[in-house]
């Protein structure tokens, strides 16, 4: 089966990949997947995400953001001013990864918030879409992201693993959902393979989260438990699985979802 896919959500930038970057592009290109969004996780990962872009155009892309985990160290005076002049470049094709979580806490809930709230900002004043992390946060979430959808051109909660409360209000809200290898695993994600069905075609991307989320049904299993972009494919086959619809069908829409949401030049897919 000839597949083009575009795994929305890479962490290219992580040291994991430091000995073997190239190969694992390659290794993603050979099994289908023409194009990778880079998570940009701080201001220094998302500056180097461009770094890596600009070696490898047209075949990655990537995002601008602090994490929150990462709030604690985004200066609201200076980050803000840095983060503008990574937007405007076009390699960088949405803001964040950005949004909430109160499962690791590693930072402060009023720091989360406040930065949160500061990159939707950004995201209202550049056209930029918005690449929105939520874990065990959707109460406080949701407020913050009423105030501001109006004025957002279009977002994604990317690695959803919450509940069918969480999907449907997103899709009321007319937001776009990024599905990970979350959905292979037997433990934690079975949930997600009934909630999976509640997508419409049009709202549906894929994503990896590399090096993290490996799939734990994947044989063979790699020995150093890195999850890599080769290995969208495989998420692909569970989503069309869970969905009743064909392989080939789900990697046409997801694809086509990435690049009317992220405005990629892909072959076959208009700006």
């Amino acid at each position: 089966m000839s597949l083009q896919l575009v795994d929305i959500g890479a962490n290219l930038t992580h040291d994991s990949f430091d000995r073997d970057r190239p190969e694992v592009i390659a290794r993603a290109r050979a099994a289908g997947v023409c194009h990778m969004v880079v998570t940009g996780a701080d201001m220094a990962s998302s500056a180097q995400a461009l770094e890596l872009c600009r070696h490898n155009p047209g075949i990655l892309s990537c995002t601008a953001g602090t994490h929150p985990h990462h709030a604690r160290d985004f200066d609201p005076e200076d980050a803000p001013v840095k983060l503008r002049a990574l937007l405007a470049c076009p390699e960088v094709v949405a803001v964040g990864e950005c949004g909430l979580d109160y499962f690791r806490n590693f930072s402060p809930h009023a720091d989360q918030l406040r930065t949160f709230e500061l990159q939707l900002e950004l995201a209202a004043e550049t056209g930029k879409p918005v690449f929105m992390h939520q874990r065990d946060a959707h109460t406080d979430f949701m407020p913050v992201l009423r105030r501001y959808r109006d004025r957002i051109s279009a977002g994604v909660v990317h690695c959803f693993t919450g509940e069918d409360e969480e999907v449907r209000e997103y899709l009321d809200m007319d937001l776009y959902i990024g599905i990970t290898g979350w959905l292979c695993d037997e433990r934690r994600g079975t949930h997600l393979r009934d909630l999976v069905k509640l997508i419409p075609p049009d709202r549906l991307m894929l994503e990896t989260d590399a090096p993290y989320l490996l799939p734990r049904d994947l044989k063979p299993m790699p020995k150093d438990r890195r999850n890599e972009p080769a290995y969208l494919p495989h998420i692909l086959q569970t989503a069309a699985s869970c969905t009743g619809r064909a392989a080939e069908n789900v990697a046409a829409e997801t694809t086509a979802n990435a690049a009317r949401f992220f405005k990629l030049r892909l072959p076959g897919h208009m700006e």
